[in-house]
């Protein structure tokens, strides 16, 4: 046990130190930002975007910072600006997803260009398909009246201290620092409960599940266990397996495009989802209904993109 503890407080720090450089300067600027004015004024800049989704305007600022830098930043954009943004569930729900399917578009789909597949089509195959799914998740749940009770996001700033932050610098401080340290008492209950998954067998079988479903969305039976790999972990992973398998069984451009389209849009589906429902989402929205939506898109792609044999269907442009 005691060598265990140490083995989880080394490695929660080096996430937690990575992730850090991310959030903070995020934190910073959004923080600079409120004090001269620029968040509302970007704020009312998007605020007729962000209507079609039937979201706030801050909301456009945390996919923005999502969009560009990553999930950790599009948290510390979220921490930022919690004090002033009202959400219900359905529509933090909707925010989240929205993230999950869209989020560090130049590393990642840079990633997926070196795999195989077109970074222009699978960046706006992410931004259109997150748009499309928020948009649809937040106004229907309003039409049905479902999770329609305010999202708590206060404990993200600590006690009062987004009200505090608003007039004081150091109170602004110290909420940030209550704001950091939950973020990392996340990660360490993150850590922990993707090692029980692995000890008793869990991650092993939802891997089995998943080989089955990403055949049915039309891939190749060898490449699902490999595409299964970046799905559960990360399209990072899961895009250098493709680049070195395709290198040995040489895949076709198509069975590329399809891996790779179902690792852009669902990837990393234990560890992200699971830090979205930690802040609030909805388990039905954001795991269940991205999985589905995928599967129907890629099973779509499969079904209309079907190339004569040795002509390439979609180049690494």
């Amino acid at each position: 046990m005691p060598a265990y503890l140490s083995g989880l407080c080394r490695r929660s720090l080096r996430l937690f130190l990575t992730l850090l450089k991310v959030m903070l300067p995020v934190l910073i600027a959004v923080r600079v930002g409120e004090a001269l004015g620029l968040v509302q004024l970007a704020g009312q800049a998007l605020a007729p975007i962000m209507q079609v989704f039937n979201l706030p305007p801050e909301a456009g600022l945390v996919w923005m910072a999502c969009l560009v830098a990553g999930i950790y930043a599009g948290l510390g954009a979220l921490i930022g600006l919690a004090a002033v943004m009202d959400l219900t569930v359905a529509q933090l729900s909707a925010l989240a997803a929205m993230m999950l399917f869209a989020h560090a578009i130049p590393v990642e789909q840079a990633i997926v260009r070196r795999a195989g597949a077109s970074f222009w089509f699978t960046s706006a195959l992410r931004v259109g398909t997150a748009a499309l799914y928020g948009a649809a998740v937040s106004w229907l749940c309003a039409a049905l009246d479902i999770l329609q009770q305010s999202a708590t996001l206060a404990w993200l700033q600590g006690s009062g201290a987004g009200e505090r932050a608003a007039q004081d610098h150091l109170a602004w401080a110290q909420g940030t620092l209550v704001s950091l340290g939950t973020t990392y008492l996340i990660i360490v209950a993150l850590l922990v409960l993707l090692d029980v998954f692995e000890r008793i067998g869990l991650t092993r079988r939802i891997t089995a599940l998943m080989v089955p479903v990403l055949r049915v969305s039309g891939l190749e039976a060898r490449v699902a266990p490999v595409t299964t790999v970046g799905v559960l972990l990360g399209l990072t992973y899961g895009g250098a397996l493709i680049i070195e398998a395709a290198a040995r069984e040489g895949y076709s451009p198509r069975t590329r495009l399809l891996a790779l389209s179902w690792l852009s849009l669902s990837h990393s589906l234990i560890e992200d989802t699971l830090l979205m429902i930690a802040l609030g989402a909805d388990f039905w929205i954001v795991l269940v209904g991205r999985v589905l939506l995928t599967m129907l898109i890629v099973a779509g792609m499969a079904r209309v993109w079907r190339q004569p044999a040795g002509q390439p269907l979609a180049g690494a442009a």
